[in-house]
């Protein structure tokens, strides 16, 4: 019986029938497939790296993500721990599934969802997971509101997520001491369970500001002690939103005048002075509203038939008329709207 079928029947799990003894025999099919398995005493570990897709995963990682060259760093770092673990087990020396939970920090919009999913494809190549898919949720997909609600839905996640990554975004609204009567408790305590006994099927990502995972953490030592890898977002830079701008605009067969692209970086600075900056969302926001800006300039100019270079086009107007031209540092878009007249206030 698997571990989180236990869990259904309720009452605490059999941890000896959940996880196998220390010195257990090795079960009769898996000792002969071992006998069965020609011995090697050398691992290329270079050559590990090309079969398995690493370097195509890292690779790839570094085509979509701009800048976070700490966070690549740090995974290409695990990455190369795997990879020197799956060799010593092959070569059967003494090895143990390292911890891979795992918890990312830092500001929206910083690709914390993108690494999650190379994470997964990362983890599935070198055979630490069996799907590699991810499955994201946050407090509302796990906590229930009312008695005995909280306990499937979390169970029914975890059932899901088997076998590839579960990403916990904002993960510290799963504890919530002011409210007495909150269930976000019970999901910890099952999550905890599952990440301890299930850690060679299940690989758990908790994601938020760095402020409040760290609260979260002193509340919740459970937590940090199954955490080996804390790894920290940091804000992209001016220009590497820029670039990550141009990209956008590129995959969608769309370009910048040279005058916009000038335009863009000031609205770059002037937005991340202003409150709710999120990083690469706000930009990606910022563009489509730019869109939506040059398809009423063409419609309303009417100059006849256009090709596809002005169809394609993104002028300085179309993002000069942002509002965030309009704010003052620390100010919101609302306040630094025009006061209207009376003709515009009526319904």
């Amino acid at each position: 019986m698997s571990y989180l079928d236990q869990l259904n029947k309720g009452g605490k799990p059999d941890e000896a029938a959940a996880k196998p003894a220390p010195g257990a025999a090795t079960p009769p099919d898996t000792a002969e497939a071992a006998a069965a398995a020609p011995l090697i005493t050398t691992v290329d570990l270079k050559r590990e790296y090309e079969d398995a897709g690493v370097r195509e995963t890292l690779e790839e990682l570094d085509r979509e993500l701009i800048g976070l060259k700490p966070v690549k760093k740090r995974i290409r770092e695990t990455a190369a721990l795997l990879l020197v673990e799956r060799a010593r087990r092959r070569l059967g020396l003494a090895h143990e599934t390292p911890t891979l939970h795992m918890s990312f920090t830092g500001n929206p919009g910083t690709g914390k969802t993108t690494v999650a999913l190379k994470m997964a494809n990362l983890l599935h190549r070198l055979g630490y997971i069996r799907k590699g898919h991810l499955v994201s949720v946050t407090r509302d997909d796990l906590v229930g509101q009312y008695i005995g609600h909280t306990a499937p839905k979390t169970k029914d996640i975890l059932k899901k997520a088997m076998g590839g990554v579960l990403f916990i975004d904002e993960a510290y609204y799963l504890y919530r001491p002011e409210n007495e009567r909150d269930y976000g408790q019970e999901a910890i305590e099952i999550l905890l369970q599952v990440m301890e006994n299930q850690r060679d099927d299940l690989v758990v990502i908790l994601a938020g500001y760095a402020d409040r995972m760290d609260k979260f953490f002193e509340s919740n030592p459970g937590f940090r002690s199954r955490i080996a890898h804390h790894i920290d977002f940091p804000d992209y830079s001016d220009e590497e939103l820029h670039q990550i701008a141009v990209g956008m605009l590129a995959r969608q067969n769309y370009h910048l005048t040279e005058e916009a692209a000038t335009t863009l970086a000031s609205y770059i600075e002037h937005r991340r002075a202003q409150p709710h900056f999120a990083n690469a969302r706000s930009i990606r926001n910022a563009l489509d509203r730019a869109r939506l800006r040059q398809a009423n300039r063409l419609f309303e100019a009417d100059n006849g038939p256009l090709d596809a270079s002005a169809l394609s086009e993104i002028a300085a107007e179309d993002i000069a008329a942002s509002r965030v031209f309009l704010q003052k540092p620390g100010q919101t878009a609302d306040q630094a709207r025009p006061a209207r007249g009376p003709e515009e206030t009526a319904p």
